[in-house]
């Protein structure tokens, strides 16, 4: 069994509007990424951390969707979703609502590399050359990409192995600003998974990539 908790507390300030409200083929981007994982198979539940207004906002009429109150920061709204995880749930999923362009395939990948590793995650290989600059933004170095990837969500992991994690994160006060870190910080590695899905997993930060999405949301899923 597979619970899904799906981040999208934040206030969206870079942004300055509510970026996750804002429409990408005539629907709200949250409403896209709660779909995705509402058709995905082996989805048992579907935990969205959000407030009371944009979820009543969704009127998405699934039994599977579930209400959890944000937090803090996105470590304690992750710890808010998890305290409704069900009992039975064997395997916990967490993503970033601002990501609604996830496919169905990769999150099967994903899934099915954290069955077998207990720990896995989506992410992309950095292919462009790093700098790293003074803070004037002048650049001062170069940075090997060999073994660089960006990170992406859905971050799966078994149940209890997350649950030990966010217990450490809260009682040590940790900021964590993924699960893989979370877990790093009770000694369990994570697969990275890489996505090559011809239809981009991006994340919804800034307003040109709403438009960005738009594009990506008329291509295949297929990878």
């Amino acid at each position: 069994m597979l619970s899904v908790i799906i981040v999208a507390a934040g206030s969206s300030n870079r942004m300055g509007f509510d970026k996750l409200m804002a429409t990408i083929g005539e629907k709200p981007v949250l409403w896209h990424t709660v779909q995705a994982f509402l058709n995905a198979k082996n989805v048992a539940e579907v935990i969205l951390v959000t407030t009371k207004e944009r979820f009543d906002a969704l009127a998405i009429p699934s039994p599977k969707l579930k209400l959890a109150t944000g937090g803090k920061d996105r470590h304690n709204s992750v710890a808010n979703g998890i305290t409704l995880v069900s009992k039975e749930s064997k395997m916990i999923a967490v993503h970033d609502g601002a990501r609604p362009l996830i496919s169905k395939a990769q999150i099967g990948k994903v899934l099915m590399a954290a069955h077998k590793h207990g720990a896995a995650t989506s992410a992309r290989k950095i292919t462009e050359t790093v700098k790293r600059s003074d803070k004037n933004q002048f650049s001062r170095e170069s940075i090997d990409r060999e073994n660089l990837w960006l990170m992406e969500t859905p971050q799966i992991f078994d149940a209890n192995k997350l649950k030990e994690a966010y217990t450490q994160v809260e009682k040590l006060g940790l900021l964590v600003t993924d699960e893989v870190s979370a877990m790093e910080n009770i000694g369990i590695a994570t697969l990275l998974v890489e996505n090559t899905s011809l239809r981009q997993n991006i994340k919804i930060t800034y307003p040109h990539d709403l438009k960005l999405a738009e594009v990506f949301l008329t291509q295949s899923e297929d990878t």
